[in-house]
């Protein structure tokens, strides 16, 4: 085992980034344990993160019904501002039942969710759906459907670009298949209504893309990376800007990604870029195909680093990955130093092991 690299919690919220760390979540009894659920965000808030609360991470259309979902919101949302920390949640259609859906029927749902979302005075993220992608027609279809919603969030929203490496029922998201028209797609949205738009977050994993769209984007709305490959060039930005964050990794690498972003605030991207070095190794493999199975190791890095005392998922989303894979990453895991008790790591490991027949 290699030395942990220790991290102390900055002062505050990074001055330069907003970033935000989305979140995953620990079964518990019939429901979530809400103790250590509730507990992981307030170990990201600690670190100056804020929390993307009910998204991909946390295993929203991979197990995570919208009963308890709403539950974490109201959960999560009220602990936001006991904490004073920065928090957004999704808004999603997930509680329709998978058969087909009017327009009239996807924008109810979302509007359904929102309310729930503005209850305890949460951003909203207004997710990708898989029924306004089955259901939709054309780019108008999804102009009509979001500008419905943009009309009437209390406060500006974050729109949601979540590439098919995600989750491959979105594929063709925005009305084409063709990236080129799709960006032109979600441009025109955001030039239509960007006094009600806070940003866009783009899962693409496609840097050069991203760039391109961020330099299209109209002055005061913010791109979120969701770029688990490319995130520190996309972050650091260059002369014409910058992407802020909302991403996955960030949940396994907190307290390396609040250093990582303090340096930048002190303009020494040295540091910045040393202290990210290891950890994109160990996010390219976190991520590998099949992309939207990422929410399995990055639970397993969860229970190794001590924040929950059992390696189990909503789902029973443990199974989905190889050991082979989760050797691996519990090899690149212990490069990057992100074990604080490497001792506790290396016998939760061995336990695990031996389970599956590989001690």
């Amino acid at each position: 085992m290699g030395e942990p690299r220790t991290y102390e919690p900055p002062p505050g919220p990074s001055t330069a980034r907003v970033a935000y760390a989305a979140a995953h979540v620990v079964p518990g009894g019939e429901s979530l344990d809400w103790d250590t659920t509730l507990a992981f965000r307030r170990h990201l808030w600690s670190y100056g993160l804020g929390v993307a609360e009910a998204m991909d991470t946390a295993q929203r259309g991979m197990g995570l019904h919208w009963a308890t979902t709403r539950e974490l919101i109201v959960r999560s949302g009220r602990e936001a501002l006991s904490a004073g920390g920065r928090i957004v949640c999704g808004a999603g259609t997930d509680q329709l039942p998978p058969e087909p859906a009017s327009l009239q029927e996807i924008a109810a749902a979302y509007e359904e969710q929102l309310a729930v979302i503005e209850s305890v005075d949460a951003v909203p993220v207004l997710m990708a759906s898989r029924h306004l992608a089955a259901a939709a027609q054309g780019p108008g279809d999804y102009a009509s459907v979001y500008g419905r919603l943009l009309s009437q969030v209390k406060r500006p929203a974050v729109l949601h670009w979540l590439g098919p490496m995600f989750d491959p029922a979105l594929d063709g998201y925005w009305g084409s298949t063709d990236l080129d028209a799709a960006a032109d797609a979600v441009l025109a949205l955001i030039g239509e209504h960007a006094s009600k738009i806070d940003g866009v977050k783009i899962s693409l994993l496609d840097a050069g893309r991203e760039i391109a769209f961020r330099r299209r984007l109209p002055s005061g709305v913010r791109l979120y990376t969701g770029d688990d490959f490319n995130y520190p060039e996309l972050i650091q930005g260059d002369s014409e800007g910058h992407s802020d964050a909302l991403l996955g990794i960030f949940d396994p690498i907190a307290p390396a990604a609040a250093a990582a972003l303090r340096a930048l605030d002190g303009g020494d991207t040295a540091s910045y870029e040393e202290i990210f070095a290891p950890t994109v190794p160990l996010a390219r493999h976190l991520f590998e195909a099949p992309t939207y199975y990422y929410k399995t190791g990055v639970v397993f890095l969860a229970w190794l680093t001590g924040h929950q005392a059992h390696f189990r998922m909503v789902g029973g989303l443990e199974n989905a990955r190889s050991v082979a894979h989760m050797v691996r990453l519990f090899q690149l895991a212990d490069a990057a130093g992100l074990f604080p008790d490497p001792g506790l790591a290396a016998h939760r490991m061995s336990a695990w092991l031996t389970v599956q027949g590989a001690a």
